[in-house]
């Protein structure tokens, strides 16, 4: 996939959002379903989830300041905190407008016109789901995976909408279109609160995954050569940013220059491993060893030299 910067993206998002909507809305009117009513109203809250990201891209790309020395790579997760609020905002007012159709069903109008333009709306969405979740994986943005996220979801409430909607002009039960509206208030609520979750726990500085954690183990490990080991290891990941810290034991003896090498092989390799990082490494003498952590494995003893026959 050819790079494309995270401002194009959210912008693009936002153009797609619209064209989305206008779909959907298309189909709401030509049939007064109010399923098709409840996954337009979903649509509405992807415009304002893309103009929200485009806030939050814009403040987390700004460098670290007096009052940030960190930088602001945690507005991505303020978005995508707001975005989960709103969705959840979403599936209960859809749930509200299936209860009262429930209550009074009407059958749709023009079922197969609904069902081509919000199937359209479902081939775009899809398309640009794929595009947002493979670009936030390969940048760590929490903004664009939420964003990716969330109109995957719209994708599969449209799949389920359009084949609950063929049963309707089939089996001439209205009621049916309730119990599609509920079905997608209910898919939106699993969504949201999975958002909601995920942005929690980065602000909340969360340890990464268990793979993760094992891959810089083992970069700290492979590269130390020369110290003895590696303790207190603690890494958290902030949107695009990893921070890494831990204390590198090396022998008593070892000059400065000689440890600062070390640790500049290791931060040249932990880079290389898990992208943008600011790295932390606190040298100590042998004396402070723990006998826990990474060990590091001994240099490779020099191989003797056999003199010439």
């Amino acid at each position: 996939m050819p790079h494309i910067s995270k401002n194009a993206l959210a912008w693009t998002s936002l153009g797609v959002s619209l064209v989305a909507l206008s779909l959907k809305y298309a189909a709401w009117r030509v049939t007064g379903s109010i399923a098709l009513y409840s996954d337009a109203i979903e649509t509405i809250i992807n415009v304002v989830a893309a103009l929200a990201g485009l806030w939050a891209l814009r403040v987390a790309s700004l460098p670290p300041d007096e009052n940030h020395t960190y930088g602001h790579y945690k507005a991505e997760y303020l978005s995508a905190v707001a975005e989960g609020v709103l969705v959840l905002m979403t599936a209960l007012a859809i749930g509200r407008e299936a209860w009262i159709d429930w209550q009074h069903p009407v059958l749709p109008h023009a079922p197969l016109s609904g069902i081509a333009l919000n199937g359209s709306a479902g081939v775009l969405n899809l398309a640009w789901a794929i595009v947002l979740l493979q670009s936030g994986r390969a940048r760590r943005s929490p903004t664009l995976i939420a964003a990716g996220q969330h109109v995957m979801s719209d994708v599969w409430t449209t799949v389920g909408l359009v084949a609950g909607f063929v049963l309707i002009p089939l089996t001439g039960q209205a009621w049916l279109d309730a119990a599609l509206a509920a079905l997608i208030a209910v898919n939106v609520l699993r969504v949201g609160w999975e958002m909601m979750r995920r942005s929690i726990a980065g602000l909340m500085d969360e340890a990464p995954d268990a793979d993760t954690l094992a891959d810089i183990r083992h970069v700290i490990a492979s590269n130390a050569t020369g110290a003895i080991e590696a303790h207190d290891l603690r890494a958290r990941i902030v949107g695009a940013m990893a921070f890494v810290e831990f204390h590198l034991v090396v022998p008593g003896a070892m000059s400065v220059d000689a440890a600062h090498e070390i640790c500049d092989r290791i931060e040249a390799a932990l880079r290389a491993e898990i992208g943008q990082a600011l790295i932390h490494i606190h040298v100590e003498p042998e004396r402070k060893a723990k006998h826990e952590g990474i060990a590091v494995p001994p240099a490779p003893a020099p191989r003797a030299i056999l003199p010439s026959s």
